[in-house]
């Protein structure tokens, strides 16, 4: 990723603007450095700051992947606690932080997705899912020729090996 000094500047600006990070100097004091504070903001804890940094970084993510993923920021006991943690933060007072999606087709386990950048349209992500498991017809052309350039490859191994069953004399 390649971003100009200056697109950096306004990107602190605006999370400067809203109390997102806050401005602090390193030990040397001549390099500025800058301290996240979306738990303060949001009033949330240690956890569930970690669970919505994953989520942003990385999309909708299952509870046993978000619990792997947030390991570094914060440790949780087991899968039961981050998914207390996920309905807990969806049913906020002050208004959901998350939302649990609709099982893709094939998996076991719920997605959650942040709110942070507004809702997110359920119906388009479960459409998304679906396209992907869907193969083009591009796709299926090429599988069909691999699979018949298959069977001529085994048809031309079993007549070898009855050649050489013959020549060698083994019944089979």
């Amino acid at each position: 990723m390649n971003v100009a000094e200056s697109e950096v500047q306004m990107a602190l600006d605006g999370l400067k603007h809203h109390t997102l990070i806050i401005e602090s100097y390193g030990a040397s004091g001549r390099v500025m450095r800058y301290a996240h504070n979306l738990g303060k903001v949001l009033n949330v804890s240690q956890a569930v700051s970690a669970l919505l940094a994953a989520l942003m970084l990385r999309g909708p993510q299952t509870p046993g992947e978000l619990r792997t993923g947030c390991d570094r920021m914060y440790r949780f006991a087991d899968i039961s606690s981050v998914e207390a943690y996920l309905e807990e933060i969806a049913a906020r007072s002050a208004g959901a932080l998350a939302v649990k999606l609709s099982k893709q087709p094939g998996s076991r386990e719920h997605r959650w997705a942040h709110l942070l950048c507004g809702p997110v349209d359920v119906q388009a992500y479960a459409a998304a899912s679906v396209e992907d498991e869907g193969v083009t017809t591009g796709e299926l052309s090429t599988l069909k020729s691999h699979v018949a350039q298959l069977r001529d490859d085994v048809g031309e191994l079993r007549a070898l090996v009855e050649r050489l069953y013959q020549e060698l004399g083994v019944k089979r």
